[in-house]
């Protein structure tokens, strides 16, 4: 397609300026849906426990960064363990406030792009209550306060093509980028299947826009300290996503397809493509289509990657808030298509509810298909009964060796809860190898005896001049998560010193 923008483009470019009136915010139903959203995640809040990724939050130290993420989640997760309550309720307030900034984001793409009070309905309760929205707004991870963020960057992106003037809307862009910079990295790769989009289908012009440019340079600008440390300390967030990639590739590449279609849920993917069609086939959004155009880029680049299935899903949410619009024009047709696609968001919903949040009871969890659908709801359960183990497996050390123990999980996950539950037994010090943690301490010299949680024990027991299994981790509720079976030995005399054993333990992933 040539780069130049044709006539009929250019009087869709001319109506859709400035000046155009945008339909009026639907904020009723808008708003009711933000509220219920609200009311539902913090119901919940309380349910089953932390997320392996919580407590590993809130273990870390405040730093300009960490070996396998930007600062923003481990601080905002000290914030509120510290300043409000540590427990798992308080922690999840800010996912809560994130994902319904979300919400509200999606919808301001649906009203840019023409949709009316009908259309942003549909937007907000189809989305608000879709899968991945309430998985991620349960929990406290990188990724749910990074959900408003692509909404909002496309959203930027659409109102400087769609309103032509002012411009300064990818200026906007730019801060937000750079902000975001301090959560996660990715969404350079949003950027590069933007760029992609643009250049395959137009309007290449916008490339060489000196707005555009002027985005480019304040995102770098505001994330340079980000960019900065990560320059000093040798690029940790390459090596992590390589880790990653070795690590989750294999089911990335397999899972990645299916996911597509459970992000949102199967009711909503007609209305996404819905969306992807309009995209390339309407005159008026000529100037637009590189969203459409950059999702196939974006898919590439995510199989490529190999690191997590979940990626595309804010370019995809903002495709469904823009199909939104040619879904309530195919509704208005008749009433039968209005039930139709009322039913799909209700089943939808309801389905969503039961896999994304903690309704089935703990006990019966187990019985379920929800933990291998959810891996969320995998891994916030067990965590009490776990330490409880380990504290019965501790107990056995003689009580003249208690000055010399010490406790290495294999995970941040098994170092979190013991960190958060083993005051109540009056455990050691716990220690990992995963992640940040190898950095943050490693065993003093004075360790002889190891408690030794899960993971990798026949490889590493032979940094030890004896181990022993003690017992296997039970949950006691027969969820099939990463810890369940594992086994907790005890291991004596490291095999030279503590800075010489404990490079054994390091892994990243």
């Amino acid at each position: 397609m040539p780069s130049a923008t044709p006539p009929h483009a250019e009087a869709a470019a001319r109506s859709s300026s400035g000046q155009r009136a945008l339909p009026e915010l639907a904020r009723a139903p808008v708003f009711s849906a933000m509220v219920a959203l609200t009311v539902v995640l913090t119901a919940f809040s309380d349910r089953y426990g932390y997320h392996r990724d919580e407590l590993y939050f809130r273990m870390l130290k405040p730093a300009w960064g960490y070996v396998d993420e930007p600062p923003l989640t481990p601080i905002v997760a000290r914030l509120f363990t510290r300043v409000i309550a540590d427990q798992p309720w308080a922690l999840r307030i800010p996912a809560t406030l994130a994902t319904v900034a979300s919400v509200f984001v999606v919808v301001l793409v649906t009203r840019e792009v023409g949709g009316g009070r009908h259309a942003q309905t549909l937007c907000a309760w189809g989305y608000a209550f879709a899968s991945l929205p309430l998985v991620m707004g349960h929990v406290l991870l990188t990724s749910t306060l990074d959900l408003p963020v692509w909404p909002l960057v496309l959203l930027l992106m659409i109102r400087a093509q769609i309103r032509q003037q002012p411009r300064w809307w990818w200026l906007v862009a730019g801060v937000v980028v750079g902000l975001s910079m301090y959560n996660k990295l990715l969404v350079a790769v949003l950027l590069v299947a933007i760029a992609a989009g643009l250049a395959l289908v137009g309007p290449r012009s916008t490339l060489r826009s000196r707005w555009v440019v002027g985005g480019a340079a304040l995102a770098l600008a505001i994330g340079s300290p980000n960019i900065a440390y990560q320059a000093t300390h040798h690029w940790p967030q390459l090596s992590m996503g390589r880790a990653l990639a070795d690590h989750n590739a294999g089911d990335v590449h397999i899972q990645m397809w299916p996911f597509l279609l459970l992000m949102l849920g199967p009711p909503l993917v007609p209305i996404w493509i819905a969306g992807i069609a309009s995209l390339l086939r309407r005159p008026e959004w000529w100037m637009l289509r590189f969203l459409a155009a950059a999702l196939p880029v974006l898919l590439v680049l995510v199989f490529i990657m190999g690191s997590q299935v979940y990626y595309p899903f804010g370019l995809v949410a903002v495709l469904f808030a823009i199909g939104c619009v040619p879904a309530d024009r195919w509704m208005a047709a008749s009433r039968r298509r209005r039930g139709v696609v009322g039913a799909g968001v209700a089943l939808n919903a309801a389905v969503s509810l039961v896999i994304g949040l903690p309704l089935i009871p703990l006990s019966s969890l187990g019985n379920t298909p929800v933990p291998a659908i959810n891996q969320i709801a995998q891994d916030s359960v067990g965590w009490p009964a776990y330490v409880r183990e380990v504290a019965g497996v501790y107990s056995t050390v003689p009580q003249a060796e208690h000055a010399q123990t010490v406790i290495i999980a294999s995970n941040y996950g098994e170092a979190g809860a013991i960190d958060k539950y083993g005051g109540t037994y009056q455990l050691p010090t716990v220690y990992s190898g995963q992640n940040q943690l190898y950095y943050e301490r490693r065993p003093p010299s004075t360790a002889s005896v190891v408690v030794f949680v899960g993971g990798p024990f026949s490889r590493l027991r032979s940094q030890f001049a004896s181990c022993a299994i003690v017992t296997h981790l039970d949950n006691l509720i027969g969820v099939d998560n990463e810890e369940q079976n594992q086994p907790v030995a005890i291991c004596r005399g490291p095999i030279g010193a503590w800075p010489a054993v404990w490079p054994a333990f390091k892994h990243e992933d």
